[in-house]
Formats: C-alpha cells, sequence, structure tokens
C-alpha cells in the first residue's frame, strides 16, 4: 500500500484531524527558515498528541547533526527526512547516531538529478520540485527511479490519484497541496488520503 505523510503539522486541531483520518506519517519541520516550522517542545507536544499508529518525521535543512541526535533521543519522531544538500557521509553519519530511519529529498530538474539519487546512502529517497515550493516536476524522470521513493511536490487532492495510478510510488507527501490560507485544511487532507486509497486498491486489482 502507498504510505501518506501529511507533512508541516503545526496545531493541536491539526493532530487531531490526522488521528480522525490516520494517515502513515506525520511531518514536523525544524528548519527555522520554514515558516511551518516547530520548536522540539512544540513537536513532543503534538507527539504525545498524535495516534500511536501515525509515524514521526523530523524534518530538517543542513542541520547540525548534534541537535538532530538530540531531538531523535527524546522520542519525539521515527524517522529523520534531510531537505538539504547534505552528502552521503553526512547521511551515512545520522543513520549511525540516531539508528532512526533516514529521508533523503532531492530536488528534480533532470535525469542527472535522478541519477544522483540513485546513488543516495539514505534508506528512502523523496523526489521533489524544492523546499517546499507546491510545484511538480516532470514526473517523466520517475520511469528512471528504480529504488523505493516519496513522490512530493505540487500534489493535490485532484492529481494524486493520477500519479499513484500512473507511477506506484511507496509513498506520497503533502504540505501546500492540502492547505488554505496557509492552514492544513481538514476536507483536502480527506480528499488526499481518500484518492490515494482509492488509487491504491484499483492498481493492486489491475494485479
Amino acid at each position: 500500500m502507498v504510505k501518506i505523510k501529511i507533512c508541516g503539522i503545526m496545531r493541536e486541531q491539526d493532530c487531531d484531524c490526522l488521528n480522525e483520518l490516520l494517515p502513515d506519517c506525520a511531518g514536523f519541520i525544524f528548519a527555522p527558515k520554514s515558516r511551518r516550522y516547530i520548536t522540539p517542545e512544540t513537536a513532543l507536544t503534538f507527539r504525545e498528541r498524535l495516534d500511536s499508529r501515525i509515524k514521526t518525521v523530523g524534518v530538517f535543512v543542513n542541520e547540525d547533526i548534534d541537535l538532530i541526535c538530540d531531538i531523535a533521543r527524546s522520542g519525539v519522531i521515527d524517522a529523520v527526512q534531510l531537505h538539504g544538500t547534505e552528502n552521503n557521509e553526512y547521511v551515512k553519519r545520522v543513520k549511525e547516531l540516531t539508528g532512526l530511519t533516514v529521508v533523503k529529498a532531492f530536488t528534480v530538474k533532470g535525469g542527472s538529478d535522478i541519477d544522483e539519487a540513485m546513488q543516495s546512502e539514505a534508506d528512502l529517497l523523496l523526489l521533489d520540485n524544492g523546499q517546499g515550493t507546491g510545484e511538480s516536476f516532470d514526473w517523466d524522470y520517475l520511469e528512471d527511479v528504480d529504488r523505493f521513493y516519496y513522490l512530493a511536490g505540487g500534489l493535490t487532492p485532484e492529481n494524486v490519484g493520477d500519479a499513484v495510478t500512473r507511477y506506484s510510488p511507496c509513498g506520497v507527501d503533502v504540505s501546500s497541496g492540502v492547505e488554505t490560507d496557509g492552514q492544513k485544511d481538514p476536507d483536502k487532507i480527506r480528499r488526499f488520503i481518500q484518492n490515494v486509497r482509492n488509487s491504491d486498491i484499483t492498481n493492486i486489482q489491475k494485479g
């Protein structure tokens, strides 16, 4: 089944919405320059409020590894997502020190970006158009991907079903695509999740 990650949780009501709909993952943004940034203390409050079945992912951008380790040790996150220019040595170090699954995000502008992603030491890839741009890249590049990856960038309730049907990513990641006026929209989240799951069932039935 395609995993669903709702990223950029900022409010208690966002947690309550996710508890009702049960996506696979919730994303906490620990990048201070992001408008969706939350403190580790707030993240801990959200983790305690979220259903234990929802895995939490900490999103970092070129962060000091010691800080990532501190947050990982607090138990607030189940996985680390690196969304900057972190190289393979950095990725391996985070894996060794935290013992958590590490996801590495790659901005896809051309085939060379896919080639670079294929060489990553990360456990999973996240293929995106950029750092929270809300726009999609040319999905034709996905034909050359032979690793498990999450698809992100420009996904909405309206187009995610087509993306899942055509490319069968192991997961989809959305933030701005389920927001209205900069805040998470429960109706959009509901439709997004429903469309992913419906398309996933269709793919299974096709065999």
